[in-house]
């Protein structure tokens, strides 16, 4: 049994004005399965598909207090793409952002509700994963993080050190999911999370239990009323296990 990144979930106080500018931002289509949800995903994809990282943009109330613990890089293919995909993200909406980053070579912007992202200087890494280069989860134990989600899900774990770690779908395709050693500490709901999912066959219950021997934790919240399963990794940081598909 394993677990997939299959998407990110992010909160916000007006999802379809947010989803526009993230479908304009990754040229991207817009859908909906009801009311408050906005999803996003390229324009003929296949769910799943490891060949993309998706977007669930889901209203909620509450607004952003603190820096998320998960953003989302963008990629470059050299540094006049960078430059004109930070002016078109301007038009469209987003703002330079200091996060304490100093003089380097990436720029941090913030989308129309202030969520943090980076658009990357070019690095050849990146070349193939599509316009998101990488989801970027802030942590205080890469290696601790980096054991839970390889064994968590089935996909490639490239690099560790005691700063970051690396994964990326065993197929070699799609954004790589990062974990970046970062001196915060987690105090709120984060409003981005990942979305994992099983793979058709495999048992809800059965999978949210391995995960649960292997670290996760329950939120303590009433889930009564849901089809998915909430969790936490070792950091508390939630996500979500979906139905299998």
């Amino acid at each position: 049994m394993a677990t997939r990144l299959v998407q990110i979930n992010m909160k916000a106080q007006d999802d379809s004005v947010l989803g526009r500018f993230w479908a304009e931002a990754l040229g991207w289509g817009v859908d909906s399965e009801g009311p408050g949800v906005t999803n996003l995903e390229p324009v003929g994809f296949a769910y799943p598909d490891p060949a993309a990282v998706c977007i669930d943009i889901v209203a909620r109330p509450e607004p952003k207090t603190v820096k998320n613990r998960v953003h989302l890089d963008l990629a470059t293919t050299s540094t006049a793409h960078q430059a004109e995909l930070v002016a078109r993200l301007t038009d469209l909406g987003a703002t330079l952002a200091d996060v304490g980053q100093g003089n380097v070579p990436w720029t941090v912007m913030a989308d129309p509700e202030g969520n943090e992202f980076c658009v990357l200087e070019p690095r050849p890494i990146y070349r193939d994963t599509g316009p998101i280069a990488a989801v970027v989860v802030d942590c205080t134990d890469p290696r601790e993080m980096a054991r839970f989600w390889g064994e968590a899900m089935d996909w490639t774990l490239h690099e560790v050190t005691d700063d970051h770690a690396t994964m990326r779908s065993a197929k070699g395709v799609g954004p790589y999911l990062e974990f970046l050693r970062s001196p915060d500490t987690k105090s709120v709901w984060n409003r981005v999370h990942l979305d994992v999912c099983p793979y058709l066959g495999d048992d809800l219950a059965a999978e949210a239990a391995r995960l649960r021997a292997l670290g996760a934790a329950d939120p303590g919240i009433d889930q009564s009323a849901i089809s998915w399963t909430v969790l936490a990794d070792p950091e508390g940081n939630e996500f979500c296990l979906l139905t299998p598909r």
